[in-house]
C-alpha cells in the first residue's frame, strides 16, 4: 500500500515543512492523484527570519545552537503540525552542499516528526554526495519517516 492510499484509509493529513530540499517532499506527496484526501499544506522556510514568521521557530533556538540542529527540526516539525491541523508534520534542515564546516558538514540533514503522540527527532550523515544527491536522499528518507508513522497510527 502506498503512503497516500495508507493515510487515506486512516484518515490521517500530512505537512511538511522543508529548508534544504526545497519543497521535493511537498512536491512528492502531492504528485499523485487524489494527494488532497491527505496532504494539507507544505511549507519552505529556507530563512531563518521565514522559520520563526511562518513556524514559530524560537529565535532564541536558532541563535543557539543555529538552523541544522534537531532542535530547530523539532520546532519546525511542530510548529508545521500545529499551523496546519494536520495529524503528522515532517520538517527537514540541512546543509545540501557544496560546502559546509568542520562542525556541520556538508551532508548532514537533521529531521523532526511530529505526531499526536510528541515529536522525534534525529540527524542523518549523508555525506558529501553533491546537492543534487543529498536533497533527493534527505526526500526520500522524510518520505520513510512519514510512511512508518503513518504505518504505525491506530
Amino acid at each position: 500500500m502506498t503512503l497516500l492510499e495508507d493515510a487515506t484509509r486512516k484518515g490521517l493529513t500530512i505537512a511538511t515543512a522543508e529548508s534544504c530540499t526545497g519543497g521535493m517532499v511537498a512536491a512528492a506527496l502531492s504528485d499523485p492523484a487524489g494527494a488532497s484526501a491527505m496532504f494539507l499544506w507544505g511549507v519552505v522556510t529556507y530563512s531563518n527570519a521565514a522559520k520563526v514568521d511562518l513556524l514559530g521557530v524560537r529565535p532564541e533556538t536558532l541563535e543557539r545552537v543555529g538552523a541544522v540542529s534537531e532542535e530547530v527540526a523539532e520546532e519546525m516539525a511542530r510548529g508545521a503540525r500545529g499551523r496546519s491541523g494536520a495529524d503528522i508534520a515532517v520538517a527537514i534542515t540541512g546543509i545540501a552542499g557544496p560546502g559546509g564546516s568542520d562542525h556541520k558538514p556538508e551532508g548532514r540533514v537533521c529531521f523532526g516528526l511530529a505526531t499526536r503522540d510528541g515529536c522525534t527527532k534525529e540527524t542523518v550523515e549523508f555525506g558529501a554526495l553533491g546537492r543534487a544527491l543529498v536533497r533527493a536522499a534527505a526526500r526520500d528518507h522524510a518520505l520513510s519517516l512519514l510512511s512508518r508513522a503513518v504505518t504505525s497510527a491506530q
